[in-house]
């Protein structure tokens, strides 16, 4: 399954919103220094869909703060 993801790095909380069914916005605490927002979106995703985040891949957006995520 992949969706799309729109990044929120340095926020104050970490959560998961869900727009719709491909659509979701992810704030992460951590800041976008050295993948460290995108292993927080990674972390973060795993546990919203109760998976290990080894199963959760930045298919692209690795640099951007639109993401398109695939989840195994």
């Amino acid at each position: 399954m992949k969706i799309n993801v729109k990044a929120k790095p340095g926020s104050r909380e970490e959560k998961v919103e869900k727009i719709d069914d491909l659509n979701y916005v992810v704030s992460v605490k951590e800041p976008p220094i050295k993948g460290k927002a995108n292993e927080a979106i990674r972390n973060a995703l795993a546990v919203y869909f109760k998976t290990g985040s080894s199963n959760i891949r930045i298919v692209s957006g690795y640099t951007s703060r639109n993401k398109i995520i695939e989840i195994n």
